[in-house]
């Protein structure tokens, strides 16, 4: 059986709270554990009204806090944006406090703007990412003769680390190093094949991963018919078109027509960032989700689902987990971190 993970952004919707969005986020993460899904991963971003999960790591240890077995992570923090040795303090005390269930996913980009940059006190035209990767890898590795800082804790914790990327540029990096690597097709398709066949061909075996791995990330948004997924699937839609409008903000509630809502333009550009979703009943999931791993070999899905009503949300990833049992790898590959394939 295929493994399947849950991407969770912690969207504050029009109308609540951030505290609200993180007590939604546990909620749907004890669902996942019942579930059987295989990781629960929150993802690094500032300055964004409609997200609440800026404080990966205190967001982590909530959500691991409240669960007994799942693996639960980063999806991802966002490399640059911090001292590798902070990270892997942060990330060496969740593993102390969870053992075996920590994973750390880390990203180039800064997952948000040049102003916020700033205050995160980064310089925007840095890019030291393969060295910091490196650095958190020796950081949460066993100790080093002469080595004088240590991650307290963090040394000798080995926290599966993963590369994320939408590009070709993270694809090298994971395939270097050795390293699972995660493709952020949920929003970012274009180079999604691409990236997959340079990851497997340059794959260099590590003590880490002895072959490739790769996740691929997708919006699923299912419901009991196709209509009303459909309709649900209206508040990402709006969402992503309000980016181009340059007026972000919360996850709105779906809206009866959307063709009212966007122009021409925009619903081509945003249908084009958002072409790896699958929207619709079981069985409409079903099908799009045994295309979509047919066609990238993919060894385990993460799946986003921002839905405006979380009891909608649930039930989304309860079909989810139903048409689970359906999907199957296109051959058997290890699993990184502890995935549990049940």
């Amino acid at each position: 059986m295929l493994p399947v993970a849950i991407l969770d952004l912690a969207p504050i919707v029009v109308g609540g709270t951030p505290g609200q969005a993180l007590r939604n986020s546990l909620d749907l993460a004890q669902h996942a554990e019942r579930l059987g899904y295989s990781r629960y991963w929150v993802a690094e971003h500032h300055n964004l009204s409609g997200i609440a999960s800026a404080a990966t790591s205190v967001v982590i240890a909530h959500i691991a806090q409240g669960t007994q077995a799942i693996r639960v992570g980063a999806g991802g923090v966002m490399l640059p944006n911090h001292p590798p040795l902070v990270i892997a303090e942060q990330f060496g005390t969740l593993e102390a406090l969870h053992p075996s269930r920590i994973d750390l996913g880390v990203g180039r980009a800064p997952g948000t703007d040049q102003l916020t940059l700033q205050a995160l006190r980064q310089d925007p035209s840095a890019d030291s990412f393969p060295q910091d990767v490196l650095e958190l890898q020796a950081l949460l590795g066993d100790p080093r003769p002469g080595q004088r800082v240590f991650a307290i804790p963090g040394v000798g914790s080995h926290v599966p680390i993963w590369i994320l990327g939408s590009s070709l540029y993270g694809a090298q990096l994971a395939a270097a190093l050795g390293l699972p690597y995660a493709f952020a097709s949920h929003f970012a398709p274009e180079a999604l094949l691409p990236a997959l066949d340079l990851y497997r061909a340059r794959f260099q075996p590590s003590a880490q991963l002895q072959e490739p791995y790769a996740m691929v990330a997708v919006n699923v948004v299912a419901a009991d018919d196709d209509a009303t997924a459909r309709q649900l699937f209206t508040s990402v839609q709006q969402s992503f078109t309000n980016v181009f409008r340059g007026a972000r903000g919360q996850l709105p509630p779906p809206v009866d027509d959307i063709e009212a809502y966007w122009s021409p333009d925009e619903r081509a550009r945003v249908s084009q960032m958002l072409s790896r979703s699958y929207v619709g009943s079981a069985e409409t999931v079903r099908e799009g989700l045994e295309g979509v791993i047919a066609e990238t070999d993919a060894d385990e899905l993460i799946v986003a689902a921002a839905i405006h009503d979380h009891s909608a949300r649930v039930r989304s990833y309860e079909i989810l987990a139903s048409v689970r049992q359906a999907l199957r790898r296109s051959r058997s590959r290890p699993e990184p971190g502890g995935v549990r394939s049940r």
